[in-house]
């Protein structure tokens, strides 16, 4: 797959995720566009999920709620939607009001960088 694929696929659900990643990681070169898509959308993933949770405990709550449930997947969709579209422009843009949470947080996800032990006399 392209770079460019990759980090569509990893923005569509956890199986998209996955999918990208495994094919990343057996790369020998890593490209920054699709580790910083697959960092954005593990961040949008988790998220979503706890937002989830929270509302769905709202909603257990006040019943009268669940339009709070509706708005969370509703804005989780478009942050998905917007991070779809960076991908596909290959921008390393991040999410709207969440994406600067996500950088750099995800340390497995960054290529990783040859140490040379130099010998000192």
């Amino acid at each position: 797959m392209k770079n460019k694929t990759l980090a569509i696929v990893a923005y569509i659900t956890i199986i998209g995720w996955i999918i990208s990643y495994l094919e990343y990681k057996k790369r020998a070169d890593k490209d920054a566009l699709v580790g910083y898509h697959l960092e954005q959308s593990l961040g949008l993933i988790i998220l979503s999920v706890l937002l989830g949770i929270a509302s769905s405990i709202v909603v257990a709550i006040l019943p009268g709620a669940y339009i709070l449930s509706l708005v969370v997947s509703l804005g989780t969709f478009i942050l998905m939607l917007l991070g779809i579209i960076a991908a596909n422009n290959e921008a390393r843009k991040p999410l709207p009001l969440v994406g600067k949470m996500f950088e750099g947080k995800f340390a497995f996800l960054q290529p990783e960088v040859q140490v040379r032990n130099s010998a000192r006399p």
